[in-house]
């Protein structure tokens, strides 16, 4: 059965999907939910390295050498490799237990977006992060997702990115559904938005360009 459907965001759109898995989402980018380490050694984070193949994996490890491990709530972003995405973006959402778990994954969310939005991407898909080996609760997850997205779009009202996926397992679909589908209307948005803690930073005009020498630190979104 087809689990699907659509808020919107002003003119913008969210597709909360769970019959679509994310290597088929149809984004310019995808974010994978990596470790520190980007070491991809299990659940989507390796099913995407297998898809995508060496290149990426090469790509990651030049950033950890350069980098160090990544803290939670960055992201780098990579190449896709045999992936037919403009990148990867590689996410390390927090673990169950290292507190402030929502916060830090609309932090995380902000942090994708931005990278998006830099290279002016207009799609990206998401998965549910943290929700699998680092043990978040879905309803924790959902309630990142909306405050974020709702957060990010009232503050970039000419974004870029104009459609969001989110991709869930079939067993999150219903948690996802109800915290997103609540219905508020754009003025409840604002003022619920208006004392979030959620960082916004500012982008600058340097592309992401991963074929080019530029510095590898800027691949990462800093606070």
């Amino acid at each position: 059965m087809k689990n699907q459907f659509e808020k919107l965001y002003a003119q913008n759109r969210v597709f909360i999907v769970s019959d679509k898995s994310l290597l088929s989402a149809p984004v310019d980018t995808i974010v994978n939910p990596a470790n520190s380490g980007l070491s991809h050694g299990g659940g989507l984070a390796e099913q995407i390295l297998l898809e995508a193949g060496s290149k990426l994996e090469k790509e990651c490890y030049q950033i950890i050498q350069h980098l160090g491990k990544i803290s939670v709530t960055k992201a780098v972003v990579t190449t896709a490799g045999q992936l037919p995405y403009q990148s990867v973006i590689h996410a390390v959402g927090p673990r169950m237990g290292d507190g402030e778990e929502q916060s830090k994954i609309e932090t995380t969310i902000i942090n994708c977006l931005q990278i998006a939005e830099k290279s002016q991407w207009k799609s990206i898909a998401f998965p549910a992060i943290s929700t699998g080996i680092f043990c978040v609760p879905k309803a924790v997850c959902a309630k990142a997702f909306d405050k974020a997205i709702s957060y990010y779009w009232e503050n970039f009202p000419n974004s870029t990115i104009k459609s969001i996926w989110l991709c869930l397992l079939t067993e999150d679909y219903p948690i996802f559904e109800k915290i997103l589908n609540q219905g508020k209307t754009q003025k409840e948005e604002s003022q619920s938005n208006q004392n979030t803690g959620i960082p916004i930073y500012e982008l600058n005009e340097e592309e992401i360009d991963l074929e080019d020498d530029s510095d590898i630190s800027d691949w990462m979104v800093k606070k």
